[in-house]
């Protein structure tokens, strides 16, 4: 029997995981218990998705499981032994606001959480593929000290910076740097997933992603910000936007397209390896040009509010180079750019049971 363990199974990666590779697996094992909406609050809950998957994925199997839960987490490794080929790590806590809130959780969920999915791996599937969703904030803030140029809608690097062509590669440190709390929590689990794959030799992983969105993301006011900026823009909510004149740039991967790495890397994994994952220069944009998207799909006026002062840490400018993904791993190629990735969120936004 084919196993491959999904943490975060009702988040936006973890159900893109669970469809994508379900056809290639007996069994697609899910663990979520929903801390998403402990995190965000009730609208932010993913208890909609498990039950769409539950219904859509005939040989998925749920556990109402929390990552800290170590001997519970016991269990279901050890049920399924060597038989875990694969292993996709997509649970978080995934806001840096909210990080400074709860920083003892926040820490528990993102580091502890990591180690004991590492350890029950190479205890109970030593040979499997371990893959884990990072995120762009193990840099910190030293992306906003590049040189930036103000454009009419957007910020951007200086042209003749090596990053202009490409963005953002993983030679960029994760020292002496303002992280936030949920960038510190990461970079914690981040190094010791790469500690796997050197000292125990184990196929380890790391992506390091940066807005990761679809139409399968519960969007909410602390994170995933469009999904929730295309939820305003349907309701008609009010949204605001924090500094930077609203010309803060992200690079945003579809959910389908981050897998598809995931897949990639399964076949020939590297043990150790850090990619950056984001949309680089294919599909990328501001605050404003995201507003305008939404409105031109939604056909609705937003109702945009600004406060001059920037979140804590946020970055003015990031965009993803993965060249070395690409080269590493030819036969990947991006799917979806921005258009195409909002208006299937805005499909799926419509048609999703409330």
């Amino acid at each position: 029997m084919s196993i491959v363990i999904v943490t975060g199974s009702g988040g936006l990666i973890g159900s893109a995981a669970v469809e994508h590779f379900a056809p290639a697996f007996d069994r697609v094992i899910g663990i979520d218990n929903d801390m998403r909406a402990l995190f965000f609050g009730p609208e932010a809950s993913t208890r909609w998705n498990v039950v769409d998957l539950q219904r859509r994925v005939p040989n998925y199997v749920h556990h109402n499981l929390d990552i800290r839960d170590l001997p519970g987490l016991e269990g279901v490794f050890a049920e399924y032994g060597s038989s875990t080929s694969l292993v996709i790590h997509a649970a978080a806590q995934p806001s840096h606001d909210k990080a400074a809130q709860i920083p003892h959780l926040d820490f528990e969920v993102n580091a502890n959480g990591t180690l004991n999915l590492l350890e029950l791996t190479r205890q109970h599937c030593p040979k499997a593929t371990f893959i884990f969703t990072s995120t762009n904030k193990v840099y910190g803030d030293n992306p906003n000290f590049l040189p930036l140029i103000e454009l009419e809608t957007r910020w951007e690097v200086d042209p003749t910076h090596p990053y202009a062509a490409e963005g953002i590669d993983e030679e960029m440190s994760i020292d002496r740097t303002k992280h936030s709390l949920f960038g510190a929590s990461k970079v914690a689990a981040d190094v010791m997933v790469q500690e796997y794959g050197r000292y125990f030799g184990m196929n380890t992983g790391i992506f390091r992603g940066g807005c990761l969105t679809g139409p399968r993301h519960s969007g909410a006011q602390l994170h995933g910000f469009l999904s929730y900026l295309m939820k305003c823009a349907i309701t008609k909510t009010p949204y605001t936007i924090f500094g930077y004149k609203g010309k803060q740039v992200r690079d945003n991967i579809h959910s389908d397209d981050l897998v598809a790495m995931f897949q990639e890397f399964h076949k020939a994994p590297r043990p150790a390896e850090v990619y950056n994952a984001g949309g680089g220069r294919f599909s990328n944009c501001s605050m404003m040009e995201a507003q305008s998207l939404c409105e031109e799909i939604t056909g609705n006026k937003m109702d945009m509010r600004y406060s001059d002062q920037a979140r804590n840490g946020d970055h003015i400018w990031y965009v993803s180079d993965t060249r070395k993904f690409r080269t590493h791993y030819p036969h990947w190629r991006y799917r979806y750019g921005m258009r195409e990735t909002l208006e299937r969120i805005y499909s799926e936004m419509i048609a999703r049971p409330h």
